[in-house]
């Protein structure tokens, strides 16, 4: 995904965060979404994908993206050998077909091909995230308490994970 590419599909990705966020998905947000939050969001992914620091793929269909992941890499020297997984999202419409277990193997065997050997993410401590990573072969390195703040109030644990690939 090129960073004009993500700019020329802008509302579709808009309405996949927004559409994500409403469902639940713990990405950083909270429901409702103030307006302008989501386009402001991926403008900053298309400044970090120009500038050569985040890989992001698509899976769409006629109607827009249906799912979508980031890769981030680490620019400090001594963390080359690494990257992060950010941002795994996939439409509520398009649940249930493979497509965040496709998104994940994209962003990994490129992280490979970039001679990155260690990825981290972190998800919503049992939530539907969780036991995919688990799934995929995944390890749990700890919890933090009250990382996220819930739209309907209170907090809930983050799950860090790593994968040596």
């Amino acid at each position: 995904m090129t960073a004009e590419a993500l700019e020329a599909s802008l509302p579709g990705y808009v309405e996949l965060l927004e559409a994500c966020v409403a469902d639940g998905a713990s990405i950083g947000f909270l429901h409702p979404m103030p307006a302008g939050e989501a386009e402001a969001f991926w403008r900053g992914v298309a400044g970090g994908v120009a500038a050569g620091e985040v890989l992001m793929w698509t899976i769409s269909d006629d109607d827009g993206p249906l799912g979508t992941i980031q890769l981030h890499l680490v620019g400090k020297p001594n963390g080359a050998h690494r990257a992060e997984i950010a941002k795994l999202m996939v439409h509520p419409r398009a649940r249930g077909r493979g497509l965040a277990k496709h998104l994940m193997q994209t962003a990994e065997d490129a992280a490979r091909s970039l001679g990155r050997r260690l990825l981290v993410l972190d998800t919503v401590e049992g939530g539907v995230a969780d036991g995919l990573y688990r799934k995929l072969g995944w390890t749990e390195a700890g919890k933090i308490p009250d990382f996220a703040l819930r739209s309907g109030g209170g907090a809930e644990a983050t799950v860090v994970f790593w994968k040596q690939i």
